[in-house]
């Protein structure tokens, strides 16, 4: 599928000389969006995952319905202040900013295999602290698997030791 087509890019948002790659638009078409998970669901389906890691928010988008199809857990990495247990937290930098990623301290055990899921991959900053967090907790990384990769900003380069899948390049 012709996933680029699905997607709607908006000039200078959200400032100028940004180009911002909207997903709701692929969302929102049902053979798109199924495409989508289909597409992750046959690339990891014979990688014995034991837990699919969303990133907070639109990697819950796309990790929930893919932990469904592969039969495995979901877990939430979220902003900090959002989870109610006992979390694991680290604090990353931004282009613009910093902030601040947090997990159960329960939410993976020793050497499970986890796949961390999102949307997008621009400078690799959050995917790289999500990858930390889950190192912490002792999970054997399979993977990063991102709908769009925006190869300019070199974020791969940033997830040291993890595999990475993208559906969608912006070279």
């Amino acid at each position: 599928m012709d996933y680029k087509s699905l997607i709607r890019e908006i000039p200078d948002f959200p400032k100028p000389g940004i180009v911002f790659y909207d997903i709701t638009t692929l969302l929102k078409d049902s053979q798109g969006y199924q495409a989508v998970i289909e597409d992750f669901t046959a690339h990891y389906r014979n990688e014995k995952i034991s837990k699919i890691v969303g990133i907070e928010s639109r990697g819950f988008i796309l990790g929930a319905p893919l932990a469904y199809n592969l039969g495995t857990g979901f877990v939430p990495v979220r902003k900090a202040g959002k989870l109610p247990a006992d979390v694991f937290e680290v604090k990353y930098n931004l282009e613009y900013g910093a902030s601040s990623l947090a997990i159960h301290r329960d939410a993976v055990a020793m050497e499970e295999r986890v796949l961390v899921v999102d949307d997008l991959l621009a400078t690799g900053g959050t995917a790289a602290a999500t990858v930390d967090l889950l190192r912490k907790l002792g999970a054997e990384i399979v993977g990063c698997a991102f709908m769009i990769e925006l190869r300019f900003l070199q974020g791969r380069q940033k997830i040291e030791g993890c595999s990475i899948h993208s559906l969608m390049t912006y070279d």
